[in-house]
């Protein structure tokens, strides 16, 4: 049975790929399975019908015959496990990827978040010079400790997987910023990610949606 997952029908990234249907985007791609999208408006985000498949009126949503997942890590998880590809056959190596999948989402991403709603929401408030470099500072905190880790290798722990997947697109959250550039391995990290035949499959889908939004289609 095709997926269908949701994604905004005017991207407010202008079609970068950061818009969390992105991630569950490229799991599927990286799992070869065919999917079909449903845009949908910031209005109809907020309706009866959409709430009842993510309660929080957010995107993306997964569907799959009586199956309905919210949280775009949520169903990353569903892909890798349903699908072979983005966890590792070994048990330990398999906790080891669902772990690092749990760090992107929980521990690397909120100061991230953070930083993005101290710069869209709260630049006119009177304490925002103050608190942004508080923020940042943050930030190369975690994202020191996750270079240490790193170190040389390609990705988190052996192989890539879901693991890599969802701390690549949570690193990605910085890609306007100088931050990432202050860790030269996590940038080589990340653009490893982006070269990924998947990768470039799930980005070109997601674009194709802002440029058809802009021509009016």
């Amino acid at each position: 049975m095709t997926p269908t997952i949701t994604a905004f029908e005017r991207s407010p990234d202008r079609g970068r790929g950061q818009a969390r249907d992105m991630r569950v985007r490229w799991a599927l791609e990286e799992v070869g399975q065919a999917y079909d999208v449903r845009p949908v408006s910031f209005s109809a985000m907020k309706q009866p019908a959409h709430r009842a498949l993510q309660p929080f009126g957010q995107i993306p949503t997964y569907e799959e015959g009586d199956l309905a997942l919210f949280d775009s890590g949520a169903i990353v998880f569903h892909i890798a496990e349903r699908n072979a590809g983005l966890l590792p056959d070994d048990a330990n190596a398999r906790a080891r990827a669902i772990t690092w999948m749990f760090a992107a989402v929980s521990t690397l991403e909120p100061p991230i978040v953070d930083r993005e709603t101290a710069i869209l929401l709260e630049r006119d408030e009177a304490w925002h010079k103050q608190r942004l470099p508080m923020v940042e500072d943050r930030i190369r905190g975690r994202l020191g400790e996750l270079s240490d880790r790193l170190g040389d290798a390609d990705w988190l722990d052996g192989g890539f997987s879901a693991g890599d997947l969802l701390m690549v697109m949570v690193l990605r959250r910085l890609n306007r910023s100088a931050l990432l550039d202050e860790y030269p391995n996590l940038s080589a990290y990340v653009a490893r990610g982006e070269a990924r035949p998947a990768f470039k499959r799930a980005f070109d889908a997601q674009l194709a949606v802002f440029a058809t939004a802009s021509d009016g289609g």
